[in-house]
Formats: C-alpha cells, sequence, structure tokens
C-alpha cells in the first residue's frame, strides 16, 4: 500500500486494479499455509498471509487467510493471555520486541495456543531520549536491529502486523525519524510481505500525520492513540481529510493530563467505576460506530503499570486483581456480563470534601475519610487503605516512572470503610488511596490527593 498527497491525504490503491474489485494490499493473493512440530516441540509454520483491503465502497477491512479480520485486543504488559482469551479478546499488542514479560518468540507460542493473533512493536529510538536521526550511522544500526526482529518471527502463524516504534511523535523535531519509520517497513516488506505495517501516533498530531504523508508512502496503515479525546477522533480524521485505514492502539482510561489539577499540580484520577464507564463511552463513541475506516483496536492496558499512580491506565491492580474495566471490556468482547463482577465505588470523601476541592491538611491533624462501595455479585467486601508520597514524575509517552514510597503509621484501621486519617508531619503533597476487594479476583480502587501544611 503507498501513502499519497493530493488535495487530502488518501491511501492509492494498487496499479492494474479495476476500481469494481476489490483492492488488496500489500500483496494480492491468499497463502496456504501448512502446520507442523518440530523436535522439541517449537511451532514451525508458513506465515499466514495478512492485509489490508479496501472494497469499491471506499471502506477497508483487515484480512487474515482471506478472511475479515476484527480486532478485538489489548495491550499487553504482563503475560496473562489465557485470562485476555477468556473475557473475549483475540488478538494482542506488544511495545517492543523482547522488553515484556515473555519474549516474543515465547508470547507468539502462547498466543498460537490460545488461538490469538499478536502486533509486534519493533522498538524504535526516540529524540526525547538523546537519539539523533541526522545520525546516519546510528539510523542504520538500527534498521539492523529491525532486520534481525523481523527475520526471527516474520513466519510465525500468530503474527498479525508490525508497529514501527511508538508514539514517535512525543517530542519531536526532526521529521528524518518517519524517513527512518519508511525504510524498517520497506525492509519489512522485503523480507515479510506477508503482514502489514503501521506506526503508532500520540493523540492526533497534525505535524505527525503530514510528516507520515510525506514520508513514510511504505506504511500500510496509521495507528491512533487517545484517551478521553478518542471519542473525536472521527471528526479530526475527516477535518483533516484522510481517508485511509487506520487502527486504534490505545485507548481506555481518562489520561492525567485531560483532568483536573490541584492547586498544588496533582491530576485528580477518576474512580476504577468511573473509568469503567469512560471505557465504555469510547467504545460506543468511537469505536463501535467506525466501519468504514477502522480496522482494529487495543485497548489499554491488559496488565498494570505506574504512571502517575499504581492504578492509573492498568486494568488490573499490581497485586492482580481485576478492576472494572474488565468487566465492559467483556461486555463488549463476549456481548455479556462476566459471571461475577466486581465492586463498584464512588469517589472518596476526606472530611466531607472531594477531590477537587484543593484539600490542605495541618500536619499531625486527624480527618475522617470513608469509601462507598457496592457489590453487584452481594460477595463480602474487604477494604485497604495507604498514603503515599505524591509523584513528582515529568515523565511522557508512558516513559518509565519510580512508585512513590508509602507512609505508614498514618491510618488506624486501615481495613476498615471508614477510617481516621493522621496528616503526615512533613509537609507537602500527599495521596490517600483506597482498595476494595471482593476475594473473587475482584477489586475496585479510588484515591485523593491532598497538601499537608
Amino acid at each position: 500500500m503507498t501513502l499519497k498527497r493530493s488535495h487530502s491525504a488518501v491511501f492509492s490503491t494498487q496499479i492494474g486494479l479495476k476500481e469494481n474489485n476489490v483492492q488488496r494490499f500489500p500483496i494480492i493473493g491468499s497463502l496456504l499455509f501448512v502446520f507442523t512440530m518440530l523436535s522439541g516441540g517449537e511451532i514451525a509454520a508458513k506465515p499466514v498471509h495478512v492485509e489490508v483491503s479496501k472494497f469499491p465502497d471506499g471502506s477497508y477491512s483487515l484480512l487474515r487467510d482471506g478472511k475479515p479480520y476484527s480486532v478485538k485486543g489489548a495491550g499487553v504488559d504482563g503475560a496473562d493471555l489465557a485470562t485476555l482469551a477468556a473475557h473475549g479478546a483475540n488478538s494482542i499488542r506488544t511495545w517492543s520486541i523482547d522488553g515484556g514479560a515473555m519474549p516474543a518468540q515465547a508470547l507468539l507460542d502462547k498466543a498460537h495456543e490460545l488461538g490469538m493473533t499478536v502486533s509486534l512493536g519493533i522498538d524504535f529510538a526516540r529524540e526525547r531520549h538523546g537519539f539523533d536521526y541526522d545520525d546516519e550511522q546510528a539510523v542504520a544500526a538500527q534498521l539492523e536491529k529491525v532486520k534481525a526482529s523481523v527475520l526471527a518471527h516474520k513466519d510465525h502463524p500468530a503474527l498479525l502486523t508490525w508497529f514501527i516504534g511508538n508514539e514517535l511523535n512525543f517530542d519531536f523535531t526532526n521529521p528524518k525519524v518517519y524517513d527512518a519509520v519508511n525504510e524498517a517497513a520497506e525492509l519489512i516488506k522485503s523480507l515479510d510481505p506477508h503482514h502489514p505495517t503501521t506506526t503508532t501516533i500520540a493523540g492526533f498530531d497534525k505535524k505527525a500525520m503530514d510528516a507520515i504523508m510525506r514520508r513514510a508512502p511504505s506504511l500500510d496503515f496509521v495507528s491512533f492513540q487517545l484517551y478521553a479525546d478518542v471519542v473525536n477522533l472521527p471528526k479530526y480524521i475527516e477535518k483533516y481529510g484522510y481517508e485511509g485505514p487506520y487502527m486504534i492502539t490505545e485507548w481506555g482510561a481518562v489520561g492525567h493530563w485531560e483532568v483536573y489539577e490541584t492547586k498544588w499540580g496533582a491530576p485528580v484520577e477518576t474512580t476504577s467505576s468511573e473509568k469503567a464507564s469512560n471505557y465504555a463511552k469510547s467504545f460506543v463513541k468511537a469505536i463501535e460506530p467506525e466501519k468504514k475506516q477502522l480496522i482494529g483496536n487495543y485497548v489499554f492496558l491488559w496488565g498494570q503499570k505506574q504512571e502517575r499512580t499504581s492504578t492509573w491506565y492498568g486494568m488490573f491492580l499490581d497485586s492482580g486483581e481485576r478492576t472494572e474495566a474488565i468487566d465492559v471490556m467483556h461486555y463488549i468482547w463476549k456481548g455479556k456480563w462476566p459471571e461475577n463482577r466486581t465492586p463498584r465505588v464512588s469517589p472518596i470523601g476526606l472530611d466531607d470534601k472531594v477531590a477537587f476541592d484543593n484539600v490542605f491538611l495541618f500536619s499531625g491533624d486527624s480527618y475522617e475519610a470513608t469509601l462507598n462501595a457496592v457489590d453487584p455479585d452481594g460477595d463480602p467486601l474487604r477494604f485497604r487503605w495507604e498514603v503515599r508520597k505524591e509523584s513528582t514524575a515529568t515523565e511522557v509517552g508512558g516513559d518509565r516512572e519510580v512508585v512513590p514510597e508509602e507512609v505508614l503509621g498514618l491510618i488506624k484501621n486501615p481495613e476498615a470503610q471508614k477510617i481516621t486519617l493522621k496528616a503526615p508531619e512533613s509537609p507537602g503533597a500527599y495521596r490517600l488511596y483506597a482498595f476494595v476487594y471482593d476475594g473473587k479476583g475482584n477489586a475496585a480502587h479510588a484515591n485523593f490527593p491532598f497538601f499537608v501544611k
């Protein structure tokens, strides 16, 4: 497939195809594949051919082995693929080849065993980390790493697509990064004609889109990553004039840059129940209705990570419990709710105030905090509270963050629904966390930023 610039940015069709025929690219036709087993139990197979196809009405579809393939996927930080499959997903995406909980080969093998596909991420260096895309030698060395990754995994039957870099538009100034992306796409096509290529963009970034349209024509489609703003993506695409295929490769919670900040700069995080509502809203408004250009999506995040807080983006707690966002995705993927639902919670109240009230506490004084919770199945609930220092992280793009230290000895009876909080002695920014467990592997959470004078 080729990206072209005209009055509006559109994907061109393959030469020689008539308008009344299905247009398929980059390779036309299908591939017969045979599964065998090597001694040692490793999977040996010919690749399953995947392509992006354009139909006479201007709509696009992802075809796998010649059949329409609807991606119902999640970004995977850990390796709990069996649970993901059980909830109804059929695909996963990664951010690097071997940088996750499982090496790429093991991940592909496990996905194949579960009947799932994998969009493999190829890590690409970022300007914000000091990489210079004017350094031809460094760019060439990076391309050699791409070659090695592709050669290692291109024939695996679980492979779906290649993701070249992740959110390379963050703080980029040198458009040559997208020259390098195009070189990688061309190289991949020469080595692997069976799997499409894309790169992901943080938000709908016109500067990045312009650069991709001019400099990366060998990409098969573009991928967008938006959070609360994902509901506006269809109108952004229409306004820009982009008529090609795309995926949404991160979506879910409201981003920490999209929420109210306290007077001292702490973002006010939504509860697990509010997050679940946003997952549902995003799907209904930006994903489910888009039948023409959208060819798949990956929800974020099937796992857990620290990003401003330990609960902001993960669909699991760090202790492994499922949150309400998983209930929503189960319904989206399977058309029914799971047998046992997660607890639902309202925001924390601290001396009858909410986080939007910009709450200042006095060191050493005591305050009452409570959390309202209900379990849809009537399961008995267990509560846990903790206080941590406020994160001082300024990283962007999901870069690694340090978990702030817990401050002990401030909560009397931390397993009660209503607690007494003693304000820390040291002035500064803190956050009160509450967790609710149903004893069935499900949990809910809420937190409350406060400042000690």
